[in-house]
């Protein structure tokens, strides 16, 4: 079943687009819930490239997301404003019904403007619900249709276990869930766009010309070390819930942890889960460090071709399998064209004490095509003239 979960996890991180897919690896077991003493009910611990989950118990259970259902909310704006849809000056007006949520806010007024980058600074260090909902609606044009693209979203990231009803998560609705690991999923997409950072690293900042002040919700953010993020969240039926990240040395892990009894249980189960990861784990290159060589095309209309790597650059292992990794690599000196973008034409095969660690596929970057008659009569004779051809 650990396998199992593994794999899903690999097919579903293939299909969102935008990330770096698991290889043709080795997936690191992921480790049974009793490998690791936590007081949450549901928690994931993945890492951020490879899409490995290191750690899961009850992976997949059903509950309130409080405010870390934000992640999928964050996630969206951030893609509007990548794609040129949205930018972060753009003005927001606040309407009746962003100015009415409760819960942690920033006492927007109806009629109030406010940049894209105050708001996302709001939403992200506050968790402030009417920003979040004056967003989805600039955006969206209401909340209701931007929680459809929320799960629309979720569902192209491969979330098996997500539907929302809202964008802040405040109230608990019943029809409004998700998992440990749909919401690792979505933070996985949401820090693969390094803007967010900019936003979810504020310990302390403030608003309206310093007449609001922000103190982040993530205590993380100012107490561990190589914290990026994410996001907080409660209410009395969701309990304290936390998706957490941190980087160091560039590996970073997302740490998840659902239904906490505390605030301090929350963070101390989080910290529990980084600092495994990054205690016993980290990223092995895929690459030799002897560059490919030049591929022959015979017949082909282009001679050669430059054979590249296919997949991510990088692997989730064991430390202590690092310094044991071999790289063969199996290539032919020729090929026969047609050649097309894409094919294989060799392997890359990765290996730790004897044992296969990984594959690799060596592509292809370019389509070549055969050589017709009049290309052949030329060749020859080009050659049988020393190099002259009509």
């Amino acid at each position: 079943m650990k396998k199992m979960l593994s794999f899903v996890l690999a097919i579903s991180l293939l299909l969102a687009g935008g990330l770096c897919p698991p290889l043709q690896a080795l997936a690191v077991e992921t480790l049974d819930e009793s490998a690791i003493t936590l007081s949450v009910p549901s928690a994931v611990l993945m890492e951020k490239v490879s899409g490995e989950v290191i750690y899961a118990k009850n992976p997949h259970e059903k509950l309130y997301p409080a405010s870390v259902t934000k992640v999928a909310t964050l996630l969206l704006v951030v893609e509007e404003i990548e794609a040129g849809r949205l930018k972060l000056d753009d003005l927001v007006v606040c309407s009746a019904h962003a100015a009415s949520m409760g819960g942690s806010q920033i006492w927007l007024e109806e009629g109030e403007e406010m940049t894209v980058d105050d708001l996302l600074k709001a939403v992200t260090v506050v968790s402030a619900n009417d920003c979040a909902v004056a967003l989805a609606e600039h955006i969206a044009g209401s909340e209701e249709a931007f929680v459809k693209r929320m799960n629309d979203r979720a569902k192209e990231l491969g979330c098996t276990d997500t539907n929302f009803t809202n964008c802040t998560g405040l109230a608990d609705d019943p029809k409004h869930v998700t998992s440990a690991m749909d919401i690792a999923i979505l933070a996985r997409a949401l820090i693969s766009h390094d803007l967010i950072k900019k936003y979810t690293t504020i310990w302390m900042d403030s608003l309206r010309g310093g007449a609001s002040m922000l103190t982040n919700t993530n205590k993380l953010i100012r107490f561990y070390e190589g914290a990026t993020g994410l996001k907080t969240g409660y209410t009395a039926a969701a309990g304290h819930c936390l998706a957490a990240t941190a980087e160091r040395n560039g590996v970073e892990y997302i740490a998840v942890v659902m239904h906490g009894a505390t605030s301090a249980e929350r963070f101390d189960d989080a910290k529990a889960l980084l600092n495994y990861a990054f205690a016993n784990y980290t990223l092995a290159s895929l690459r030799p460090d002897e560059a490919l060589p030049p591929l022959t095309v015979t017949l082909g209309k282009s001679g050669t071709i430059q054979p590249a790597f296919s997949g991510a650059a990088a692997v989730l292992i064991e430390k202590t399998k690092q310094q044991a990794l071999e790289y063969t690599v199996e290539l032919p000196k020729e090929i026969a064209a047609p050649v097309t973008k894409g094919q294989v034409v060799g392997k890359l095969t990765v290996t730790s004490g004897g044992e296969v660690f990984a594959t690799v596929d060596i592509v292809s970057p370019e389509t070549v095509d055969r050589m017709g008659k009049w290309d052949v009569y030329k060749l020859l004779l080009s050659q049988l003239t020393g190099g002259t051809a009509p």
